[in-house]
């Protein structure tokens, strides 16, 4: 199994929306297995009952999720490590700076790497570890954008149609995410 961890605040809304939407759209066998840790979380089972409607409307499962601190191990452990905004990708690397290389924000994950599909770097051929190296040798080169470009905003506490909103916007990376994880011959 190849490891994704999605890293939030509190593993109540976007992290958890991330790994579920990804399950959702990757193919079928897939060896990506998406998993999810919150900076602030504290541990309990159960979906928050907004976020778990806003899924399942969107596709999702919203079934035995519990939320999850983020630790070292999580860290060190995933293949791929994508914080749903730059302070959550910048508390992994705090956490295991070994895994540097291995963490971005999921917005900043899928533009870097989106190359790796165009001709530009390792393709089909290459699989998912070419794709990260890929996406990392890309940040000092790539045209840089403004920080809020990188972040995903947080909902909580908002209206539902923020929350809806929040998570179309994850859908649609992630949906972009599974098809390059699929390319880069990670799912089966």
């Amino acid at each position: 199994m190849t490891r994704v961890l999605f890293v939030c605040t509190g593993n109540v809304h976007r992290s958890v929306l991330a790994e579920r939407l990804l399950a959702a759209r990757l193919p079928p066998g897939s060896a990506v297995r998406p998993e999810s840790a919150g900076t602030e979380a504290w541990p309990h089972s159960g979906m928050e009952k907004s976020t778990r409607a806003v899924l399942e409307e969107l596709g999702g499962d919203g079934s035995g999720f519990t939320a999850r601190r983020l630790t070292e191990r999580l860290v060190t452990g995933a293949a791929l490590v994508l914080g749903l905004a730059r302070e959550h990708r910048e508390a992994a690397v705090r956490l295991a700076p070994s895994a540097m290389r291995r963490c971005f924000t999921l917005k900043e994950f899928v533009r870097l790497a989106a190359g790796a599909q165009g001709g530009e770097g390792p393709g089909a051929e290459g699989g998912f570890d070419a794709v990260v190296a890929f996406a990392a040798a890309r940040r000092g080169v790539a045209t840089p954008v403004p920080a809020a470009e990188d972040d995903i905003a947080d909902p909580l506490g908002m209206p539902r149609d923020m929350l809806y909103g929040c998570a179309r916007e994850i859908d649609g990376v992630v949906s972009r995410l599974a098809r390059l994880l699929d390319g880069s011959g990670v799912g089966v």
